[in-house]
């Protein structure tokens, strides 16, 4: 079965192909920003600081947009971003948590919850799907920077808990609170990570048919496409089969 981390897999590398460079760029940016108001300016000081700026990196966003970016927040320029967290149910009852930095609620409110409407699906309370998620830390590398035993091995010297390895690359998976030691032991080990970051693991999956992949893949699709979503999360679960048709669409 795969699920909604093929889908990211797919969605990231179309990303690169397609020209969205410069939204992606934009949400890097407002990341930075949040993390930097929200702590020093300093990275070696602000541990979600310099996360922020190593996943920029890892998505090739030059220099000077990260430090123009640390410069607006270390001088009390720009937006001042909210975050905010929306809860909700999209085709065939799968749980889907947005993320987003926002300096609009009513706006970013009335978006997300339309792209739930217009699939079909409905949002929620915060707190209506969260109990089906655990928050956990993923740490990814790309294939070069091992083979699965020394990844594996490292991983557990760092003292991650789980590692799933295929041709595309590794992820590793921490418990939250241990993401930033865990992925600091890793880089000694196995060099700069391409993301790291905290996430909504979901603790089962909900099996979806092709029609409501392709409806779910649609709803995440449009969340994605909006400047104020950072991240999706979903726990729908589709045949191999189904996920490849529909990812060469």
């Amino acid at each position: 079965m795969a699920g909604h981390s093929q889908f990211k897999n797919i969605m990231h590398r179309k990303g690169r192909q397609d020209a969205v460079r410069s939204k992606l760029f934009s949400k890097l940016a407002r990341e930075i920003t949040v993390a930097a108001k929200a702590g020093l300016a300093d990275p070696d000081m602000n541990p979600r600081l310099r996360l922020a700026i190593n996943n920029a990196k890892a998505q090739s966003m030059p220099k000077d947009n990260i430090e123009r970016a640390i410069k607006k927040a270390a001088g009390g320029e720009g937006d001042n971003y909210e975050e905010v967290r929306y809860e909700g149910y999209g085709p065939g009852g799968v749980a889907v948590i947005v993320e987003a930095l926002t300096d609009n609620r009513n706006r970013t409110a009335s978006n997300v919850r339309s792209y739930f409407t217009k699939s079909g699906g409905a949002l929620g309370e915060t707190g209506s799907v969260a109990f089906m998620f655990d928050k956990v830390g993923e740490i990814v590398y790309a294939a070069s920077a091992g083979d699965a035993d020394a990844v594996m091995e490292a991983a557990i010297e760092a003292g991650a808990d789980d590692v799933v390895s295929d041709e595309t690359g590794h992820t590793i998976i921490t418990a939250f609170e241990d993401l930033n030691e865990v992925s600091t032991a890793l880089e000694n080990s196995l060099g700069e990570a391409e993301s790291v970051r905290a996430i909504w693991r979901p603790q089962t999956g909900t099996p979806v048919d092709e029609e409501k992949a392709q409806s779910i893949l649609k709803l995440i699709g449009n969340l994605d496409d909006d400047d104020d979503v950072q991240n999706v999360y979903a726990n729908f679960e589709v045949d191999d089969a189904v996920m490849a048709k529909l990812s060469a669409a």
